[in-house]
């Protein structure tokens, strides 16, 4: 089954690719950039990296533009799969959607409607188990991005033992959803299994939006050598 995967770059999508390459011939990676930051349906801090996230997985990827309205997004969205049917003849999509209902009702329909296949392999899974097979797998995953209280010392820090205590100790206290589901972090994948050269930050700063927002602007990432 030829197959492509819903990307962001983020630990969700990236898992989601994992189990992607296991299952069926992964011809290519899609990627949204949202000009509105707050899409209802894309990540978008740092979303530009995918393409060096691509390069260095050594994938094919579609990138395609959406201003990130509201429900008119899955227009551009069904573009894009589009697109990928008709150039990689895919016939699954992969999605790293966990619990929003939103999300994954509207790539199934649009699935549905371009006669395809919606798979997802992290759905409902448990938040703490997913968390601890991205470090079994030896991903490396950071913290780009925080916008809830009580997170704002999170951002840039990398997925380990130490930061999901954290995390449970924030889920105790403010009843986050420790996977970011509910908007409250993003992250970007630096290596992963499947990568063929890992990705290193060269050059970074951290943009302060608000009271509970940061969000760790990357300037330069680099490949890392064989």
């Amino acid at each position: 089954m030829k197959s492509s995967v819903l990307f962001s770059g983020g630990k969700d999508s990236s898992l989601a690719l994992y189990y992607a390459l296991k299952e069926s011939e992964v011809s290519c990676l899609i990627s949204i950039i949202s000009e509105n930051k707050e899409s209802y349906m894309f990540h978008t801090p740092n979303i530009h990296l995918v393409e060096k996230q691509a390069e260095a997985i050594n994938l094919p990827i579609l990138i395609s533009q959406t201003k990130g309205k509201k429900e008119e997004e899955l227009k551009d969205l069904k573009r894009a799969i589009k697109e990928a049917i008709e150039k990689y003849n895919i016939e699954a999509l992969y999605t790293g959607a966990i619990a929003s209902e939103y999300q994954a009702s509207r790539i199934a329909n649009i699935c549905k409607e371009l006669s395809i296949k919606c798979i997802n392999p992290l759905w409902h899974k448990p938040e703490f188990e997913l968390l601890e097979e991205l470090l079994r797998l030896k991903f490396e995953v950071i913290i780009i991005g925080v916008f809830a209280e009580g997170m704002e010392n999170l951002v840039a820090k990398k997925l380990d033992k130490s930061l999901i205590n954290e995390l449970k100790i924030l889920k105790e206290k403010y009843k986050i959803h420790v996977m970011g589901e509910g908007g409250e972090y993003e992250s970007l994948v630096l290596n992963a299994p499947y990568f063929k050269h890992g990705l290193t930050i060269k050059k970074s700063h951290i943009l302060d939006n608000k009271d509970t927002a940061k969000v760790l602007i990357i300037d330069e990432l680099v490949m890392e050598k064989s």
